[in-house]
């Protein structure tokens, strides 16, 4: 298998407030655009031609990634003019593909995070001589997710909505955003309007027998759509625990990008991303979180599972837990911003306006 296809949507709204200049998978987790990693790992299971399907920005994507050859890839960029889902973006780039009927495509998804082993999928979809073959994995509490049962085999034999009761959780399988298809499934897949993989296409496919394989790799696995989430992704990617050859340096505590600025006896651990041009002061104490270009940490600030805009600046002695802070913010000094708070880009809080424990 030497091409795939990515899908880049519109998920990466999802991190609004926080970038107003560039869409999601641009933003650095651990040091580098998120796509990167997605291009890296696909790159180093023997890819060599990728598709991005974009849905929004493609422009932005273009020229940072160029034609790929930095990354030892041929990449092409198709952009819908209208919303086509998951299907649809699939079945709109079949023309850019070189691969013959018979050929797996790997396809995979631009907000997922995962420690697959693309050449174990590659390896059960020819095997197994599946049509489609897709990474199953398990969650603790399936409710949020689309089940996939399988039989002793791993052939699929259904997918089943979000459960709404505990008699419907018949399985804690669940669709982990990362498919083979044979080439030739991908042109019976109608153009020119929406198609949803998930609740068309492969129904659709079990319906009239074809051979569906589902693959469970309890590898790690996060989906990136949410800002709490993008801060725990970079996190463990810099402390190794997701693998990813795009991590630049070695993996431990803290990555501190070579153009920072941290003061010697300021503290930062947990997985914690310094960006390029970021000042962190003096007795500062930085946990588990992403600090984007630029951007400014004063003294004696503390914090924690938090992602900071580019070019945003925290005042000395403010304290953040969860917090999304937006590009170009400005928080004062003796702030504390705390419980999942969100702060629009450019947004100024004077200092010893805000905090959120009580009086006693």
């Amino acid at each position: 298998m030497t091409e795939a296809i990515l899908l880049v949507g519109g998920k990466g709204t999802r991190l609004r407030p926080l970038t107003v200049h560039t869409p999601k998978p641009m933003v650095p987790a651990a040091g580098v655009p998120f796509l990167t990693h997605q291009l890296a790992r696909a790159r180093a299971a023997g890819v060599e031609h990728i598709v991005l399907a974009t849905s929004y920005l493609a422009e932005v994507f273009e020229p940072y990634f160029g034609d790929g050859s930095a990354l030892g890839l041929h990449l092409e960029y198709v952009t819908e003019e209208e919303p086509l889902g998951t299907g649809g973006a699939i079945r709109n780039v079949a023309s850019r593909l070189h691969s013959a009927p018979g050929d797996p495509v790997l396809i995979f998804n631009g907000d997922i995070l995962t420690g697959l082993d693309i050449a174990a999928l590659v390896d059960t979809h020819r095997t197994t001589g599946a049509d489609v073959s897709l990474h199953l994995t398990k969650v603790a509490d399936p409710r949020a997710f689309g089940l996939v049962p399988t039989d002793d085999t791993g052939r699929v034999t259904a997918f089943l909505e979000k459960p709404q009761t505990p008699e419907e959780i018949v399985t804690d399988q669940v669709n982990a955003g990362a498919y083979v298809f044979n080439r030739s499934v991908i042109d019976t897949i109608p153009t020119g309007r929406p198609v949803s993989v998930e609740r068309e296409t492969f129904p659709g496919l079990l319906e009239s027998g074809a051979h569906l394989q589902g693959m469970v790799d309890s590898t790690y696995w996060l989906d990136l759509g949410t800002p709490h989430a993008f801060v725990r992704g970079s996190a463990d990617l810099v402390m190794g625990r997701a693998p990813s050859p795009a991590v630049p340096g070695r993996c431990g505590d803290r990555l501190v990008m070579d153009t920072a600025d941290v003061a010697p006896d300021a503290k930062i651990t947990g997985g914690t991303a310094i960006g390029a041009r970021a000042r962190v002061g003096a007795g500062a104490r930085i946990d588990g979180s992403t600090v984007l270009e630029g951007a400014v940490v004063e003294p004696g600030a503390r914090v924690r599972d938090s992602l900071i805009g580019v070019g945003a600046h925290i005042g000395a002695r403010t304290v953040l837990e969860g917090a999304v802070i937006g590009d170009g913010a400005h928080i004062g000094a003796d702030n504390e911003l705390l419980d999942g708070v969100r702060v629009w880009c450019g947004a100024g809080i004077p200092a010893a306006s805000v905090r959120f424990s009580s009086d006693q």
